[in-house]
């Protein structure tokens, strides 16, 4: 055993003690080293819970470039994975936008990007969790082992399910540049008649998009390439999802395009040209996070500002964005093309009843402020039930509970939890989101 595996078992059974011992009757939450990326709220059960630290689950444990796959715990960021891997001439299969996201948090939650419209999730190239549960067990689970509906629910569990300890995880051959090109459409039709175009070709590495506005819809394709003939840097001053109004075509380096997003998507801050070249090099996503966090008594309870990531179901998509329009008219919107890889087990069963589509577009609505006395954060729940659409629970929820475990599996839900966590000490799914 080398010194990475028994730093790594060494935690795991601190981890494995701190639940053994901590009172059944009181909830748990996480302590990590890094920030959540879950949207801060006024009245977050976590900030009630106790702690259980698992702070230092930060490390990578091996690359095998051969085999092209990567252990690594838990807590490590897309950051520093992607610049371990690189040196090996690999990354991640599905590297999301923001730079300190977890590869734990990219599973607990959900987490795409622009090589979605091939492989799904972060947690679609996953292939081994190590879990810790709520009575100190570790379990081992795979896709095919005696665990397997344990690997499948922990994605979307938000930390509900067990501690994930370590993962296993594919990567894929990259080069050091992506050459970026942006097509501009008129309408859906054309819009979705490009995406669906690429989407069966597979000619291309890359593939996301903003919609500017109800007729500007700019797709964004990318390949890796070996050399670049100049590189942009939008870490500062300029802000990537508007230049992709303006260009025909880009240059970034690997890191640059995977974390292109780091300042926000289509809300940047600061938004003033002063305020981003006085503070703009300071105050990337996690700050903005970490302040939320800190300020939350700030934050407002009743109304709170809309951030949303809605999967539409492609043939609902013009019908979806016609009723958008309408009812919420709030631009730009982020565009992810995400394939269906399989039918998930942690949604109920009828989610997937009759449904034909291989393909969803994720539309990302970051910023929007609510506008009278109407909830939209409800009227979006309500239509994407309409639809057959479902939305990621990183922000705001109004269902009712027997409306949200009659989307989310609850007889899978509850069978992993008997094994995982028996006396709810992480509560459960419905409480906690």
């Amino acid at each position: 055993m080398d010194e990475l595996e028994q730093r790594h078992r060494s935690k795991v059974a601190r981890i494995a003690r701190q639940l053994r011992e901590h009172p059944r009757d009181r909830p748990v939450s996480l302590r990590k080293g890094s920030v959540s990326h879950q949207v801060p709220k006024a009245n977050d059960l976590r900030h009630r819970d106790d702690k259980i630290d698992v702070g230092d689950l930060t490390e990578i444990l091996s690359i095998d470039p051969v085999r092209r796959i990567c252990v690594a715990e838990s807590g490590v960021t897309f950051v520093d994975l992607v610049a371990a891997t690189l040196a090996h001439g690999l990354v991640p299969i599905v590297v999301p936008e923001l730079k300190t996201i977890t590869i734990g948090g990219a599973v607990a939650g959900c987490s795409i990007e622009s090589m979605s419209f091939v492989h799904g999730g972060f947690h679609d190239t996953c292939l081994e969790y190590e879990v810790i549960t709520a009575t100190g067990e570790v379990l081992t689970c795979t896709p095919d082992n005696e665990h397997r509906l344990v690997f499948q629910m922990m994605h979307g569990a938000f930390g509900t399910l067990g501690i994930i300890a370590r993962l296993t995880f594919k990567l894929i051959t990259a080069r050091p540049y992506v050459k970026l090109r942006y097509e501009t459409h008129a309408t859906i039709a054309d819009y979705q008649a490009a995406i669906l175009r690429h989407f069966e070709a597979r000619d291309i590495d890359f593939m996301d998009g903003i919609i500017h506005s109800p007729s500007c819809y700019v797709l964004s394709t990318g390949d890796f390439v070996d050399t670049a003939p100049y590189t942009s840097d939008y870490r500062w001053m300029k802000i990537y999802y508007q230049s992709t109004r303006t260009r025909r075509e880009d240059y970034l380096t690997t890191p640059d395009y995977f974390f292109r997003y780091d300042r926000g998507v289509t809300n940047v801050r600061p938004r003033s040209f002063l305020g981003r070249l006085v503070l703009g090099r300071f105050l990337a996503s996690s700050q903005w996070l970490r302040l939320g966090e800190k300020l939350r008594w700030l934050l407002r309870s009743e109304k709170p500002t809309i951030t949303l990531d809605v999967f539409v179901p492609f043939s609902k998509v013009p019908g979806f964005l016609a009723w958008y329009e309408r009812t919420f008219g709030f631009y730009p919107l982020w565009c992810v093309p995400y394939r269906r890889v399989r039918d998930y087990e942690w949604l109920d069963p009828s989610f997937y009843a009759g449904m034909t589509d291989q393909l969803f577009l994720d539309l990302a609505i970051y910023g929007m402020r609510q506008r009278g006395a109407t909830n939209y954060h409800r009227l979006m729940e309500d239509k994407l039930r309409e639809i057959g659409g479902i939305k990621t629970l990183i922000a705001h929820n109004y269902y009712g509970e027997d409306e949200f475990w009659s989307i989310w599996n609850k007889r899978n839900y509850d069978a992993v939890k008997a094994i995982t966590d028996p006396e709810n000490q992480f509560r459960d799914l419905y409480t906690k989101t």
